[in-house]
């Protein structure tokens, strides 16, 4: 049971307010940002998506650079309500096309249309876009997407030669193109969030895949889909591993420890032949989520080595190296360090004739950081810090150092080698041929690795 419901924006702004049950004080926005923002307890950089503050709990999720926040004061699962809001940050996208706070402000009243379809009275009533057409019927102000930062994921795919087209995930679901003609076009994102920890000798330690396949439709009358994934997959644990180490290119069975389905797939011939047949609904949603815990081999080895310099100084050398192929490009890659509290100075050295890369010492959360603005399949980087401390301790670094982690997106490359092999769209007639776009892409949801530390015993 929700109360509120409120986007705020980077500055603390309120875009969207909602009162749905008069329950909580009308300045909770204004409360909630402020503790969001000098959030320090525990040390924390960032306040947790969910706190208490007197006797009102606060969930919110950040969405594009807004803060989606819903607010109650009964015991509810945080689970749903987080789930809530990122389902009502999608049917607003999928609406305006555009999700930012100039298309918010130039659509509130389709905005509050929406919010008052999706919750009634503070109870949950529907968040599928398809239900929604029924019932909402303004037509969003279209806002031009070429003066936004590409924040969406968009952006992630503008990789190589074919380039997919920038409108893709900036149209909106409902409105037609100008001279009302509507591009017959469909898109498939096989997205997935890897999670891997690497021991201080480089070895595996833990590794796992959260996938998703993500679909967006703009084909006109719903025809029916045929979605074919590979033939050798397999559903369920069967002790191998998913890598082949036989053959260079990493063929081999994709074996996927568990899997599930939107509402509107349709398994009569999945078992068989591994096809997924389905008539798509309105807006984004995802065809099949599936997680995967064998072993895979890892875009990026990551090498890290603390060694004494002096009495009150040691040296950290990482070390990154790509394992994918050389036509693939990693983008927005950063590499964080924790550091000793004691540590007063870090100096850095790149390689030398590096470009787009970065280095900062933060001071205040003693935290060393490498950014590299991109990495070439293939290639490997390297960088040192000198590190100078306060006080000679070196027996609480190995406490107080590390691990390191790393963030990165790699587009058109995904490491469990789960692949659409055909997308085939019923036809309407003998001249019907939408687009059809299929990309992939590889996020980080936790790469860490530990350090490797060699110190005298003097």
């Amino acid at each position: 049971m929700i109360s509120q419901f409120f986007v705020l924006s980077q500055r603390g702004d309120n875009i969207v307010f909602r009162d749905y049950r008069s329950e909580v004080a009308k300045g909770s926005a204004e409360i909630f940002f402020r503790k969001v923002k000098f959030w320090k307890e525990d040390g924390q950089e960032e306040a947790p998506p969910v706190f208490n503050v007197d006797g009102v709990n606060y969930f919110h999720v950040k969405v594009v650079g807004l803060l989606f926040v819903a607010t109650t004061r009964v015991n509810v699962s945080p689970s749903l309500v987080l789930e809530l809001l990122q389902r009502i940050a999608r049917v607003i996208k999928d609406y305006l096309g555009v999700l930012s706070e100039d298309s918010l402000r130039k659509n509130f009243v389709l905005v509050y249309e929406l919010l008052d379809e999706v919750i009634d009275f503070g109870y949950v009533q529907t968040t599928s876009t398809e239900v929604l057409k029924s019932y909402v019927f303004n037509e969003p102000i279209v806002v031009d997407a070429a003066r936004l930062q590409p924040l969406g994921p968009a952006a992630i795919f503008m990789q190589g030669t074919k380039r997919m087209p920038g409108t893709a995930v900036t149209k909106s679901v409902v409105a037609n193109e100008p001279g009302g003609r509507k591009r017959e076009e469909i898109f498939v994102d096989i997205i997935e969030k890897i999670s891997v920890t690497f021991s201080s000798s480089g070895y595996i330690l833990t590794s796992e895949i959260d996938g998703t396949i993500q679909m967006k439709s703009y084909l006109s009358g719903n025809p029916e889909i045929r979605l074919a994934l590979n033939e050798d997959l397999s559903i369920g644990r069967g002790g191998g591993s998913i890598y082949d180490y036989r053959s260079s290119s990493g063929s081999g069975a994709v074996i996927l420890d568990d899997c599930n389905f939107h509402e509107s797939v349709r398994l009569d011939s999945f078992d068989m032949d591994r096809t997924l047949a389905l008539v798509p609904p309105d807006g984004e949603f995802p065809v099949m989520n599936y997680r995967m815990t064998q072993e895979f081999k890892p875009p990026f080895r990551i090498n890290c080595l603390i060694e004494e310099a002096g009495r009150l100084k040691a040296e950290v050398i990482i070390k990154v190296r790509a394992e994918f192929p050389s036509n693939i490009t990693a983008n927005t890659v950063v590499v964080q360090m924790p550091l000793p509290k004691y540590t007063t100075r870090a100096s850095f050295e790149l390689e030398p004739g590096a470009v787009g890369q970065r280095t900062d010492f933060k001071e205040a959360n003693k935290k060393l950081e490498w950014g590299l603005k991109k990495i070439v399949g293939g290639s490997e980087h390297t960088l040192r810090a000198k590190l100078t401390f306060s006080l000679e301790s070196h027996a609480n670094i190995t406490k107080e150092a590390g691990p390191v982690s790393m963030t990165f997106t790699i587009p058109m490359y995904n490491v469990s080698r789960l692949q659409v092999k055909y997308l085939q769209i019923a036809k309407k007639s003998s001249s019907y041929n939408p687009y059809r776009w299929v990309r992939y892409v590889t996020q980080t949801n936790s790469y860490v690795a530990r350090i490797f530390f060699l110190f005298s015993l003097v």
